[in-house]
């Protein structure tokens, strides 16, 4: 399936992905997002920034990814690996419930790393809800090493951070 960049025009199809995607992990006991956390200013920034990306399957969202260099003041805190380099940072990936189980989360990390080295990022970055165990095996998976945990306001649960050496920036 064909991962591509998102545009505006997409902006009220973005938001009932992720608000159907938030009331799937409410109804699983995950409150990792919520209805401030991804909400219409986060959503049209990515859009509008070029930085969203997203699979269809007919006219319906199936997944998506941000891909930027935005990290956390929080992340400075962490012993990253990469301290020369240039990191990507993944933020809200995620795979509509319909369609979870198929790979696609894989394919959006696998997009995720391939435009990583074809823009000469040195590694990635991201972090995951803790309670989101599916995430975390799926990152842990594929090679992604663990480098520490933090806490976001007005979330209970820390948050486990990430990291995935491309090129060696040393």
């Amino acid at each position: 399936m064909e991962i591509l960049s998102i545009g505006m025009e997409e902006f009220k199809t973005v938001r009932e992905f992720y608000s159907d995607i938030t009331a799937d992990l409410r109804q699983k006991g995950n409150y990792q997002w919520d209805r401030y956390y991804p909400n219409r200013f986060i959503i049209k920034n990515d859009l509008k920034q070029g930085n969203l990306y997203g699979m269809h399957e007919g006219k319906q969202l199936t997944g998506a990814i941000v891909l930027d260099t935005n990290q956390s003041k929080k992340y400075k805190a962490l012993k990253w690996e990469d301290v020369k380099g240039t990191p990507l940072v993944i933020h809200r990936l995620a795979v509509h419930p319909e369609h979870q189980g198929k790979g696609y989360g894989k394919n959006l990390l696998k997009f995720a790393e391939d435009y990583a080295q074809r823009n000469g990022y040195t590694s990635i970055r991201f972090d995951v809800y803790s309670e989101n165990h599916a995430a975390l095996k799926m990152y842990e998976r594929a090679g992604y090493q663990a480098r520490g945990m933090i806490q976001f306001p007005l979330r209970s649960v820390p948050y486990h951070c990430y990291e995935k050496i491309l090129v060696d920036p040393n």
